[in-house]
């Protein structure tokens, strides 16, 4: 049997870059057994007898969240070989927080101290033999983004891997070494030496599972809580605050001894670069514009012509010719009109988005990996706090610019379960990368490609999620104090070629991988709905408005009339976004290719969308473009998000809640949107009911937004 190793340490510790340099090409992803918390593991590189799992991020071992629970039951039962902790040097004193903890498991321990180079280039000193003194296990130097000394801390964790693990523990205070003496002779005297340490200590915290776990009898349980409640009433406090006080006095020590700051005192770069994008007054202005300038670079110039080339050159022209060269003389005229007017047009007009999304996805990845997202979260946690809200809401936000699943699924972070709920319902109005080919193809269409149309649903989302966060704190299901937000800025860094590369690679494979399946399937099963009818009896159809796909989109298409695009195709059109968002483009772009005459290329497209939007909405292309992209970003996700939805509430009733707030919430916006539109451009006569309909709207949204608190008085619009 191989080797094990766990890779443990702090969030933005640079656990993940050690992780792919170390496994390469050689990971697998899953989840935990029972929960969906990602799980990767991999063998390394140069050695396919050792096998590396990297845990979830964390920030200690006790059970306050689902990573810390994952972690931790990782640790206890698995019972790894060896473990490296990740220390961010830059903040030394944070992160021994953990490690303290980690050297208590019993499971021999290599530290690795990762962004040296960053620590050297301010001039700091860490003694490394000093802190492995006084840690009493291997203390390694690397630097994750340079790749410096990293086989040197593999080959460390390999060597201790074959040795006897031994017990290793720092001395407390009298008080606290007298209980934790009596809880080992009363509790844990059978257990293996090196874990009782352990869980002497977290019986003395008072972990609930732990307790649960060693099933301890009342009695003896009783016993010593008399000695955990002197050491209380000796040191002045609980339980559980001592161990935390006691551990950062004992770091404290450490770090007196082992490490120098060259400024004392000063402002490092980082955080004077902080003081400006973090300040009040300036942080969220700077995220707007820079939020602005990456859908700009990213829709309207380096990522549009490449576009316009893919639609239009690619799919407009080189591949119908090819098809029509090769394979219309020698197929069916059905089939060669499924792959020409279905797959190529309806994959076709999806694929063609892929140039500004793979540019937009490095701008997020550079902006990550420099640090500044992280900061992000801290601005908008101050933002949020005001309305009821935690910055630990904008985390997942944040994951699901990329997908909705992983956005969902990291609502576990969020320890209160009604903002966790809260989360998972508000997440997806975020808009992810699959939604990013309706806002290219909704600008391009009916704003000449604006960048800010693009960027302006970036805040409409953020903006939904506030609202809905004023709305829904407000009901006793969701009222209460928002969670604490604690969360480590890492120092600012240039960012990698390497870690660029491989988040965009991850993020832009999964778009095209889904276009290859969900969405290639989806347009062969809309390509036999849009080509077969009624016309003469059963069978291929000339009039697209007599086939199938035309009779089940105007059973229902009159429910948008109100917000401005009432027609089968647009309705249709959204429904199929349910499977998949990219649908919603990959559909237009079959229906106005039905019989391979109306649109070509990707201009073409866009006129015909135009036209048809004009003569909807009675010449508001634009605002009927605009309700109908704020509904596709605000509505009920896509088959998987909703899944992953139903997996993170554990019920059926709080997903069908979920999905009937999301669809009701995009409805009435989308509503406002459009009839108070046409109000300000003075045609209103003809939508009396619909303009009444949007102020009963917008009068409801004002008294829940602005009622009185009755479940949290705290809350800021009460006072």
């Amino acid at each position: 049997m191989g080797i094990r190793i766990a890779l443990a340490g702090n969030p933005n510790s640079g656990k993940t870059t050690l992780f792919n340099l170390l496994t390469g090409s050689n990971q697998y992803v899953g989840n935990w057994p029972g929960v969906t918390v990602e799980k990767k593991e991999g063998k390394i590189k140069n050695n396919q007898d050792v096998t590396l799992t990297d845990l979830p991020g964390i920030y200690s071992l006790s059970p306050y969240t689902t990573e810390e629970i994952v972690a931790r039951d990782y640790l206890i039962d698995e019972k790894p070989d060896a473990i490296i902790n990740i220390v961010d040097g830059t903040n030394l004193e944070r992160n021994l927080y953990l490690t303290t903890q980690i050297i208590e498991l019993g499971i021999p321990v290599v530290i690795a101290i990762n962004m040296m180079d960053i620590v050297n280039k301010n001039g700091d000193i860490i003694d490394i033999e000093a802190l492995s003194g006084q840690l009493l296990c291997p203390v390694v130097e690397i630097s994750a983004l340079k790749g410096t000394g990293i086989d040197e801390v593999v080959e460390m964790a390999i060597e201790i891997a074959k040795g006897d693990p031994a017990p290793i523990k720092h001395n407390f205070s009298g008080e606290v070494e007298h209980a934790l003496a009596h809880i080992e002779e009363a509790v844990v005297h059978d257990m293996p030496p090196e874990k009782q340490r352990w869980y002497s200590v977290k019986i003395f915290e008072g972990d609930k599972r732990v307790i649960e776990q060693l099933k301890i009898p009342p009695d003896v349980l009783s016993h010593i809580r008399e000695d955990i409640e002197l050491a209380e009433k000796e040191l002045d406090d609980d339980a559980e605050s001592i161990i935390i006080n006691e551990r950062y006095v004992y770091i404290t020590k450490i770090t007196e001894k082992c490490y120098k700051k060259a400024h004392k005192g000063k402002l490092s770069t980082s955080d004077k670069i902080d003081r400006v994008v973090t300040s009040r007054i300036f942080g969220l202005p700077i995220f707007a514009a820079i939020m602005f300038f990456v859908y700009y670079i990213a829709m309207q110039t380096i990522g549009k012509g490449a576009t316009d080339w893919v639609n239009d050159v690619l799919f407009g022209d080189w591949i119908p010719s090819l098809l029509e060269r090769f394979l219309e003389p020698s197929l069916p005229a059905w089939l060669y009109g499924l792959i020409n007017d279905g797959i190529v047009a309806g994959v076709g007009s999806v694929l063609g988005f892929v140039p500004q999304l793979l540019v937009l996805f490095v701008m997020l990845a550079i902006l990550e990996d420099c640090g500044y997202m992280s900061r992000v979260a801290f601005v908008m946690d101050r933002i949020f706090r005001h309305f009821g809200l935690s910055g630990k809401s904008f985390i997942p936000m944040l994951i699901g610019t990329g997908c909705g699943v992983p956005g969902i699924m990291a609502s576990r972070t969020i320890e209160n379960e009604k903002d966790r709920r809260m989360t998972v319902i508000t997440t997806t109005f975020i808009p992810c990368s699959a939604k990013l080919p309706i806002i290219g193809f909704i600008a391009g269409a009916l704003f000449g490609g604006s960048g800010l149309v693009a960027a302006s649903a970036y805040f409409i989302g953020v903006a939904a999620i506030i609202v809905s966060g004023i709305m829904l704190k407000k009901t006793k299901r969701f009222a209460g104090k928002p969670s604490p937000f604690v969360m480590e800025l890492p120092a600012y860094h240039l960012p990698t070629v390497g870690t660029v590369f491989h988040s965009t690679w991850e993020r832009g494979w999964s778009f095209i991988r889904k276009a290859l399946t969900i969405i290639l399937l989806s347009t062969i099963v809309l390509w036999f709905l849009l080509n077969f009818g009624f016309e003469n009896g059963f069978g291929m159809v000339e009039d697209v408005d007599n086939s199938l796909i035309a009779k089940v989109g105007n059973a229902f298409s009159w429910i948008f009339i109100p917000l401005g695009w009432g027609n089968w195709k647009t309705a249709v059109a959204a429904v199929t976004g349910l499977i998949a968002k990219e649908n919603v483009v990959s559909t237009f772009g079959q229906l106005y290719h039905f019989g391979g005459e109306l649109a070509e290329n990707g201009d073409e497209l866009w006129t015909a969308l135009s036209n048809d939007f004009n003569s909807f909405s009675g010449g508001h292309a634009a605002l009927a473009g605009y309700s109908y992209l704020l509904f596709n970003l605000l509505c009920a996700p896509c088959f998987a998000a909703i899944g992953a939805i139903r997996r993170e509430m554990n019920s059926a009733k709080w997903t069908w809640f979920a999905i009937g707030y999301q669809c009701g919430f995009a409805y009435l916006i989308s509503l406002m949107v459009y009839q108070f539109g046409c109000l300000f451009t003075g045609d209103y006569k003809s939508h009396i009911i619909g303009l009444v309909a949007a102020v009963v709207a917008l009068a409801g949204m004002c008294y829940f937004l602005f009622r009185k608190n009755k479940y949290n008085e705290n809350h800021l619009l009460t006072k």
